[in-house]
Parts: C-alpha cells; sequence; structure tokens
C-alpha cells in the first residue's frame, strides 16, 4: 500500500511540472503579446505625432511660399512632398539644351529630405584640409589629384607630388568653424543691385561672402557695400587675384574648383588667406558659384542674407553691375528652389522686388519650429535606417593628435610679403576667442568634424574627432 502510494506521487510530479512550465509559457506569451501592443501603441502614437508635425510645418511653408513668393504656389502631396508651380502663362524662356525643351513651370521636391540636408550643411566644413586627405580612404592617391589641374597623373602613388601643389593652400584642420558668425551677408552679382541701396545694410553683417571678380570700391559702396571678408572664386578668376583684391590684406580666397602651378605662383606673392573649397556637389537646381556660396557661409553663420541674386519669380533681366549681361543657370528651378529654402529658413532674400515691403520674416517659420520640424524629419529618417544617431552617417572616422596638429598654410619659397602677413589668424585661432555659439556647438559635437564625402545625400560623412582637451 504504502509502495502503490509512492509510486502515485512519483507520478503526480512530472504533470505538476509540466503544468507549471506550460503557466509560465502561457503567461510569458501573454506577457510579450501585451508588450508587443503596448511597444505599437506607443509607436503608432510618436508616429503619428512625427506626421502631424510635418504636416503642420508644411502647412507654415505654403503659407510663406505664398506670401514671399511673388506668384510661385506650393502644392503639398504629402507630409513631406510638395510641388512648387509658376502661374500658368509664366514665360519659360530658358531652353536646355541637354534634354532639348524648355523648363517646365513645376517642380517636385521633398521638404524632409531637403530640411535634413541643410541642418546637415550647417555642421560641415567645406574647406579642404590635410586630416580630410589623411583620413579619407586613399584621399591622397585618388582624390587630391582630382584637386590639382596639370599634375600629368590621375593618381599620387607619390603622396610628395600632390602635396607639393596643395601645401600652400591645405590647412591642417579646419580654420573655420560653424556658428563662427551670427548674421553674414552672400553678395551676387546680379545688376539688380544698382536698383537699391543695401550697401549699408551689407556691411552691417558680422562677415560678408562675395562671388569671382565682383569689384569693392567707393564707386558702388552704396549698392554693394565696402565690407569684404570671403570670396569664392572659379578657377578663371583665381589666375586674376591680385586686381580682384585691391589691397585687401586680409580677404579670403577660396577656390571653388582646383588649383594649379599658375594659380600657385600669384599665391606665394599675396599675403591673403587662400584654401579649396571641399566640392560638395549639390544637384538641386540652383547652380552656380551663388549657391556654393550659401553652402560656404552656412557652413560658418547662424543667418544668411543673399544680396544681388535673381532668383525671384517673375523677374526678367538678366544683368550684372560692373559689366556686361550674362546668362545664367536655369532660372527657373533655380528660383523655385531659393525660395523653398527662404521658407525652410536656411536663407534670407533681398531684392529690388521685395525691397518696398516690411522684411519682418514673420511669415517664415520659427527658428522653433524648424527645429521641431527637423527633429520629427530625423525621427522619420531615423525609422527607415538602421543608425542614424548624431554620428551615424560618419562611414569614415579619423582621430588627430594634439601634439601633432599640422603644419599652417604655406611653403618655404613665399614671398616675404605672404610670410610676413596676417595669413595664419584663422589656423591658429585660439578657442576661447570664438563665440560662445561657436564654442558651445563645437563641445555638443564632441569635438568633431565633419567633411562630406560626395554628392549630396545624407550620408558617407568623413569624421575626424579632435581633442577636446587641446581646444578647452
Amino acid at each position: 500500500m504504502r509502495h502503490q502510494k509512492q509510486l502515485l506521487n512519483t507520478n503526480r510530479r512530472p504533470t505538476i511540472l509540466y503544468l507549471v512550465f506550460a503557466v509560465s509559457i502561457f503567461s510569458l506569451f501573454l506577457f510579450a503579446i501585451q508588450s508587443s501592443f503596448f511597444s505599437g501603441s506607443i509607436n503608432s502614437h510618436r508616429n503619428a505625432e512625427t506626421i502631424r508635425i510635418l504636416s503642420q510645418f508644411q502647412s507654415n511653408l505654403q503659407q510663406c511660399v505664398a506670401n514671399r513668393g511673388l506668384g510661385l504656389t506650393a502644392h503639398i502631396v504629402d507630409h513631406c512632398k510638395l510641388i512648387l508651380k509658376y502661374p500658368e502663362g509664366t514665360n519659360s524662356t530658358w531652353y536646355n539644351a541637354q534634354f532639348k525643351k524648355f523648363e517646365p513651370l513645376e517642380y517636385n521636391y521633398d521638404m524632409c529630405e531637403t530640411l535634413l540636408l541643410w541642418e546637415q550643411y550647417r555642421n560641415m566644413t567645406t574647406v579642404l584640409t590635410r586630416e580630410y586627405l589623411d583620413v579619407r580612404p586613399d584621399g591622397w592617391v585618388h582624390y587630391a589629384p582630382l584637386r590639382i589641374a596639370q599634375l600629368g597623373t590621375k593618381k599620387c602613388h607619390n603622396k610628395t607630388l600632390c602635396e607639393e601643389q596643395l601645401n600652400i593652400l591645405l590647412p591642417a584642420k579646419p580654420p573655420f568653424r560653424p556658428r563662427q558668425f551670427r548674421t553674414c551677408a552672400v553678395v551676387g552679382n546680379s545688376g539688380d543691385l544698382l536698383k537699391t541701396e543695401f550697401g549699408k545694410e551689407i556691411d552691417s553683417h558680422d562677415a560678408v561672402f562675395r562671388d569671382n571678380e565682383a569689384p569693392v570700391n567707393e564707386k558702388y559702396a552704396k549698392y554693394v557695400g565696402l565690407k569684404r571678408d570671403f570670396r569664392l572664386v572659379v578657377r578663371g578668376a583665381a589666375r586674376n587675384m591680385v586686381p580682384i583684391l585691391n589691397g585687401s590684406d586680409n580677404e579670403v580666397l577660396i577656390i571653388k574648383s582646383v588649383t594649379h602651378r599658375e594659380i600657385n605662383a600669384v599665391i606665394k606673392t599675396i599675403p591673403n588667406p587662400v584654401y579649396l573649397f571641399q566640392g560638395i556637389v549639390l544637384r538641386r537646381g540652383a547652380k552656380g558659384t551663388g549657391m556654393k556660396s550659401i553652402e560656404l557661409a552656412l557652413s560658418m553663420c547662424d543667418i544668411v542674407d543673399m544680396y544681388g541674386f535673381t532668383v525671384d519669380p517673375g523677374y526678367t533681366e538678366w544683368t550684372r553691375y560692373f559689366s556686361d549681361p550674362r546668362k545664367g543657370h536655369n532660372p527657373l528651378q533655380g528660383r523655385a528652389y531659393y525660395q523653398l529654402l527662404e521658407c525652410l529658413g536656411v536663407i534670407r532674400i533681398h531684392s529690388p522686388m521685395r525691397s518696398a515691403r516690411r522684411q519682418d520674416w514673420s511669415d517664415v517659420p520659427s527658428r522653433e519650429m524648424i527645429s521641431q520640424a527637423h527633429a520629427a524629419a530625423f525621427r522619420l529618417k531615423k525609422s527607415q535606417a538602421s543608425d542614424i544617431g548624431q554620428f551615424g552617417n560618419c562611414k569614415v572616422w579619423g582621430h588627430v593628435n594634439p601634439d601633432k596638429s599640422g603644419p599652417i598654410s604655406g611653403t618655404s619659397d613665399m614671398s616675404d610679403v605672404r610670410k610676413f602677413s596676417n595669413y595664419s589668424k584663422w589656423e591658429v585661432m585660439p578657442f576661447k576667442s570664438l563665440r560662445k555659439e561657436a564654442q558651445n556647438h563645437y563641445m555638443q559635437m564632441q569635438g568633431v568634424s565633419l567633411y562630406k564625402m560626395d554628392g549630396n545625400k545624407l550620408d558617407d560623412l568623413v569624421c575626424v574627432r579632435h581633442s577636446l582637451k587641446s581646444e578647452v
């Protein structure tokens, strides 16, 4: 009898264990379902809130274009996509020789991508540096030769060959910082500058950017001002630097395309800082040196004001304030894109067609609204990508030894004029002399400089980390 009870108890134990195990599994299953439902509910709420913010921003952008677009209108497709349209009957006289047709009167844009792209450019380095070539894979072998004309070789297997051509205008690290200036004026060459007197207003900015051969003198002072800090020049204009500078020793020249022996020979005789543009390729409909100047200014400035660009819809002239008229690039598409950038808070446009109105910018979305939209666009992008944190787009990383930051730009055979000039002031500027906003931004970025690898997408960045201790 006792033996039978023991046997019965022994048979029950596995049954009880199985039941306990089954109950545990069922409980875990229920918990997983509840967690999934709860998590899905949170994610759904977040997605709905993200789309609500972007949709609201689209409505504000639409109103901004209606108020400032001078006939241009924005038609919303969804929370990111929109179409900018010109009024019917707009005279599309600009013939596209490549596609053998006149420009269309409407253009599709992705507001989210554009917003993310230009906010990223605010944090970029737009001057070519030694650290970029050192860090970029095969930077000296493959990329450096592309920045030197008449080199005679497509690759620099011998690094010295490229160094001889680039050292004179190649800083070791970025000479200019994001947020370095509060307000900047980018002054184009359009003849519409002669219809207004923006001179004093232009000179009131913390820094002024000009293009190519544009003269700066008393003859045009009331129209274009006299302040001169940066000048972006194409290769042809770079050959004529001396008359362009006209005694302005501190004006920084930044060559848009490539350098070569002839340009270098001129550089060695002048005191001005000279650098190469880092070479971001922006295929967004607005071409030319003017758009590159916007990129350059945005990488240093909080607020970018545009003057002397024929960008307003309805503007029928194409002139230059100092020379004969000159035909420009894709006006309709370019003007639509500039208007989109203004209503995204990237630039502020000044022109004769707007001079009569009070420029209070109240119809442009506020910086707070833009920041919220940027955060929402970032969340949307992150939900579609696996890694897009602060440095998620850094495909290549490099580190700089604070004790070996490299020499400033220049070579041993420079003239005395250049040797004893104030050329090095940007490259050895003490961190403590930067404005507070620039210091704070550098700390928030953990001492990392961002460079674009190639193209205009939100990926493939070259990122170089500097020692915060060496700066602070």
